[in-house]
């Protein structure tokens, strides 16, 4: 995967607003969407001529439309004016900027309906949003005003005319810190649990001069995250399991209370109402993401640390769990396994430092031995213990992470020497079935 030269991320800063200002901002969000809803409907209904247009040219033919001027007494639409008296002008060309995307979607939409394009015969066609819940960018200097990294100046609505307002930055990350990156226009967000601003920074990564080594991560259920750093040459320079246990437990216990209410629900029948215990699923979802946090973090500082060419993962795309016995929790576990949130999650921190994410071939990846003995055999009381054929005992996801790190190493560097090679007993090529031991292999004829 090829890293891209800019990467767009958003850090939240926390705001601590007064009573006073929650009132402020709630009008101010108030009446920007009333603004949007209003321009929904004049982009739509002159979309034929405005929809051929690039975004620069869109806005200025928008407000020929609706904003008189001293030059410009005579518009089309002057009720915008009168109903939005005194509205700042960059406040206007955001919800513009904001109306045309949710047109322009619209009628992309409907046209593929119109093709024939959807997921169902009886799908019925889209319908035109303008009642959505839109925040607004704020424009430096016209908008908000930045004092040091504590407080911050935003131009808000009392209800009858528009005045500055200065709140505290109670929190902020650390991406304002870096030089390189560059701060865009924040949104203001505010509802009844959140007031922050939502700020985007293009991140330039700096050009890297990586060791020769892979960091390997094999995801499991048993443990989250197992990671092995090996060099090219074959030599493990570092192993580390990632489980946050006291987490997941907190998502385990929920779930379960959540099977236990539904049996008190039903009895011994009946059915399940629609949004039955909602809330919980949503708290678990967001102990999920917090996980997923935690451990693509550790992940990337671990590629950081020993300055790994690529962080390799086995390719999961497309994989479906199988269930377990009768009465066995085994696919509810599975449905507990973050194997696409950790991934990208932990693609997203990498990219941001410039390094990239390798994918290899997952099959046989734990099932065979990385010292070439063939296929390991799993306890069956203790899934996460391997037998080797030589009677070795090693961890199944440990020797999972060598191998996945045998194959990145393959991959990244194209070696051919080695593609005829195999593994004693696996009789397959290294670069799709690699173990461990082909790398020793194509390392030791060069040392001899």
């Amino acid at each position: 995967m090829k890293t891209p030269n800019k990467v767009i991320r958003t850090d939240k800063w926390r705001l601590n607003p007064t009573t006073d200002q929650k009132i402020l901002f709630g009008e101010t969000i108030k009446v920007y969407r009333q603004a949007c809803r209003y321009l929904v409907g004049i982009i739509y209904t002159h979309w034929s001529e405005l929809g051929c247009l690039t975004a620069d040219q869109l806005t200025p033919a928008v407000e020929r439309l609706m904003h008189q001027t001293a030059k410009r007494p005579d518009v089309k639409y002057p009720q915008f004016n009168q109903a939005f008296y005194k509205f700042p002008s960059y406040y206007r060309r955001a919800a513009i900027a904001f109306a045309a995307g949710q047109v322009s979607s619209y009628v992309t939409r409907y046209r593929e309906w119109q093709s024939g394009t959807r997921k169902r015969r009886d799908t019925k066609p889209p319908r035109l949003n303008a009642d959505t819940g839109c925040y607004p960018a704020l424009y430096k200097g016209q908008c908000y005003k930045l004092h040091g990294f504590n407080q911050v100046e935003i131009k808000a609505f009392n209800g009858k005319d528009w005045i500055w307002t200065t709140v505290q930055i109670t929190e902020l990350r650390e991406r304002h810190a870096c030089a390189s990156n560059k701060m865009m226009s924040p949104s203001l967000i505010f509802n009844e649990r959140y007031c922050h601003l939502s700020v985007p920074f293009t991140c330039k990564p700096e050009k890297r001069k990586p060791e020769a080594n892979v960091t390997a991560v094999d995801l499991g259920i048993n443990t989250t995250a197992t990671i092995a750093v090996v060099t090219h040459s074959g030599t493990v320079i570092h192993r580390e399991f990632i489980h946050p246990g006291k987490d997941i437990d907190r998502r385990d216990k929920r779930l379960k209370s959540v099977s236990m209410r539904a049996s008190k629900t039903m009895g011994k029948g009946g059915k399940l109402h629609k949004g039955f215990c909602s809330k919980t699923y949503d708290k678990c979802r967001r102990i999920n993401h917090q996980i997923g946090h935690i451990v693509s973090k550790r992940i990337v500082d671990i590629a950081k640390e020993f300055n790994s060419e690529a962080i390799v993962f086995e390719n999961l795309k497309g994989w479906k769990p199988k269930g377990g016995k009768k009465r066995s929790n085994l696919r509810q576990r599975f449905h507990g396994w973050l194997k696409a949130k950790i991934r990208d999650f932990t693609e997203m921190k990498w990219a941001e430092l410039g390094g990239k994410v390798v994918e290899v071939v997952a099959a046989y990846t734990s099932k065979l031995a990385y010292d070439g003995s063939g296929t390991v055999k799993r306890n069956s009381k203790k899934y996460s213990l391997a037998t080797f054929s030589s009677g070795k005992r090693f961890n199944a996801d440990l020797n999972g992470a060598y191998n996945i790190g045998a194959r990145g190493v393959f991959k990244l560097t194209r070696r051919n020497d080695g593609e005829g090679r195999s593994s004693k007993n696996s009789g397959r090529p290294p670069r799709s079935w690699a173990c461990l031991c082909d790398l020793w292999a194509t390392v030791s004829p060069r040392l001899a």
